[in-house]
């Protein structure tokens, strides 16, 4: 399945994802981003077979779309395995997206509000 993200919030976003990719540094995750995306913009960001995949988001206001399962990111563009950080990372905690039909060929939008 292809992964996007649809600003549908009122204000620009960066959206940061975490997929599975195993032997990844001793995890079987990575993470990647920032897309940058201004209300009305999408992105289609991953393709994965993978049932999970995560994401984190956050707005220039500081709003965030979250989650519990936490990792370092950096303050540019990266594509990382799992356990990488940096002396500029933060952390963040991503949602976990859950699809039952992640072999199929098309795009799941998440709508961020």
């Amino acid at each position: 399945m292809w992964l996007a993200f649809e600003n549908v919030h009122g204000r620009r976003l960066w959206v940061a994802v975490g997929y599975y990719s195993p032997g990844c540094d001793g995890s079987d995750w990575s993470k990647m981003g920032w897309w940058q995306l201004d209300p009305g913009q999408s992105a289609t960001v991953l393709w994965t077979t993978n049932r999970f995949a995560m994401f984190f988001a956050e707005d220039d206001a500081g709003a965030q779309w979250a989650g519990d399962i936490v990792t370092a990111v950096p303050s540019g563009a990266f594509d990382w395995c799992w356990n990488t950080a940096s002396s500029d990372s933060e952390d963040v905690g991503m949602r976990t997206l859950d699809s039952t039909n992640a072999w199929a060929p098309w795009v799941s939008t998440i709508k961020l509000s």
